[in-house]
């Protein structure tokens, strides 16, 4: 196990796979957010690109390659996170970490803390609900407040910290009412006001919470070789302390050390005879926006250069020149991002340049 820490006092980074994004007026922000994952929001000569996350877990949906497909307009940019997401007894539950508004803050995007307040029933579980939907009229209230708002995202997202417990308490009732409209068993409310309740103590508290379990997820996903990873390094922890004193903590898929240099490695990896998913090497750009812009890296206490690696493996019957004309596009673009930006770009063994 290597353990990696390093700095982020600022970022750099130009996003060249951004998608278009449709733009929706204010008054038709449900519409936007029922059709689009990343979109404008227009309010008479205000705009704001908007991405939302359908769970408060970074590993569902794609919430990185949403955010990343904001980052390409020039002004505001603003991402919507439950603070908890139940799907029922028969499904998950996550809840919102300290370590996700940190990245977002480190990004530059405002974070609008949210929750549900209606559901479906999952037609093939038992206690499973589906089709969530976020509290519209709260969220507009924000987005009022943010089209005004003078400073910047961290000062922001700090204040929404604030807010955790109050969003909780009432996300934790809207889930009792979809329980009983729909006769859904929840996960333990007990357990869950816990949670909240710590959160209600304040924003200091909440750090502490999510920064402690995040620690944890850094050290299980360490040691977790998920399936869908094709790695030949050593997986690594990485601690990040940003420019107003916080710690996040991520890994590293793959970390080879030669001499000086430490090279990071982010894999993403398809079993098919094709490149991975945009939404995959999107999620994987973030990663990239994050090791091309660490300093003062050190292991053990010997400082070492970064070389940031974006590898992506595919299945073994798997040829460059086979690409579909979508694909060659795609990765013809990521050579212009990676260039642009200085990281390097694997496909399988191969260096792309």
């Amino acid at each position: 196990m290597i353990n990696i820490s390093a700095e982020i006092t600022g970022i750099k980074y130009i996003p060249l796979l951004c998608r278009k994004l449709h733009a929706f007026d204010f008054k038709d922000l449900a519409i936007g957010l029922s059709k689009e994952a990343t979109f404008i929001l227009k309010m008479h000569d205000k705009q704001l690109a908007v991405s939302w996350w359908v769970s408060p877990k970074r590993t569902r949906s794609y919430p990185y390659a949403r955010v990343y497909d904001s980052l390409d307009f020039s002004g505001k940019k603003a991402t919507i996170i439950p603070i908890v997401k139940d799907e029922g007894k028969d499904g998950d539950r996550d809840f919102l970490q300290w370590d996700t508004i940190s990245l977002m803050s480190l990004l530059g995007v405002y974070v609008i803390i949210s929750y549900y307040i209606t559901a479906k029933r999952n037609i093939k579980y038992k206690n499973k609900i589906t089709n969530q939907r976020f509290n519209i009229k709260q969220i507009k209230a924000e987005i009022k407040k943010l089209f005004s708002y003078q400073s910047d995202a961290l000062h922001w997202n700090i204040e929404q910290v604030e807010k955790v417990g109050e969003i909780g308490k009432k996300a934790l009732k809207s889930y009792d009412k979809i329980s009983k409209a729909l006769g859904i068993e929840m996960h333990s409310m007990k357990s869950a006001e816990r949670r909240i309740k710590r959160l209600l103590e304040g924003g200091e508290t909440f750090r502490n919470l999510s920064r402690e379990l995040a620690h944890r997820a850094q050290m299980r996903e360490s040691v977790t070789m998920q399936p869908k990873e094709r790695v030949n390094g050593t997986k690594a922890t990485l601690t990040i302390k940003n420019y107003f004193g916080g710690y996040y903590y991520l890994t590293s898929d793959e970390v080879k050390i030669d001499k000086k240099k430490a090279f990071l490695i982010e894999a993403k990896h398809t079993k098919e005879n094709k490149l991975p998913s945009i939404g995959d090497i999107k999620d994987g750009l973030l990663k990239m926006i994050l090791f091309t812009n660490l300093k003062n890296i050190r292991i053990d206490g010997k400082r070492y250069d970064p070389v940031p690696i974006l590898k992506l493996t595919t299945g073994r019957g798997f040829r460059i020149d086979k690409l579909n004309k979508g694909q060659k596009e795609t990765l013809e673009t990521l050579k212009k991002e990676a260039k642009l930006n200085g990281f390097e770009i694997l496909v399988n063994k191969y260096r792309i340049s």
